[in-house]
């Protein structure tokens, strides 16, 4: 089901906007990953997830689940909820869980989206899920113009990954100003690719056409 819904929401974006994807080739093969981007609508998970292989998880907030048929298509999608502003462990363990089991996760560390476009400050939990997983950081960029419409030029970016292990000392108990410094690299990753750094390892435009599942 994962699959199909995957392939049919690629086909979708594809008729409904000026869909590109740079840097795919900095995605590790064969292990899962935690893909941190900037957060501005709420298409930004699958338009994240459609341009790389593998299956996807990512959180989204609990009142989306209140309707039926929306909750459904979500979770087809990989989502499980988070109440905002709680501590809630159960996440984090799920979250390392599903990367354990070998599914992606996303995470928008800006926690809410951002209304002018620009990268506001993130929060610690990717590199804290990272520093428990071992799992390595992949920071996305997503790029458009001010409103995201029928066949806006939109650019995801995929940067190069970051290994928790040249960060954090301990994957048992991360030390804290560790994990912000963990944190402070993907946030300015993001930056960069957000405000059009030059990618050098673009893939070809006959590249982004191809699928992966």
């Amino acid at each position: 089901m994962y699959a199909v819904i995957k392939f049919l929401v690629r086909l979708a974006f594809r008729i409904a906007f000026n869909l590109h994807y740079e840097g795919k080739k900095n995605i590790p093969k064969g292990e899962s990953v935690i893909f941190t981007a900037n957060h501005r609508t709420n298409a930004d998970p699958p338009l994240v997830g459609v341009g790389a292989r593998g299956t996807h998880t990512f959180m989204a907030k609990e009142e989306l689940f209140e309707k039926k048929l929306f909750a459904w298509l979500i979770r087809s999608l990989g989502a499980f909820p988070v109440s905002r502003g709680k501590g809630d462990t159960a996440v984090i363990d799920k979250s390392v869980e599903n990367l354990n089991s070998g599914k992606n996760l996303m995470i928008f560390p800006e926690g809410t989206r951002s209304k002018d476009g620009k990268v506001h400050r993130g929060h610690t939990g990717a590199a804290l899920i990272s520093a428990l997983s071992g799992k390595r950081i992949v920071p996305v960029g997503i790029v458009f113009g001010e409103k995201l419409k029928f066949r806006t030029r939109v650019t995801v970016k995929y940067g190069e990954p970051i290994d928790p292990k040249e960060y954090v000392d301990s994957q048992e108990e991360p030390d804290r100003r560790q994990l912000v410094k963990l944190k402070n690299r993907y946030m300015d990753d993001i930056k960069r690719l957000v405000e059009g750094e030059p990618d050098t390892a673009a893939d070809a435009p006959a590249e982004e056409e191809k699928a992966d599942e």
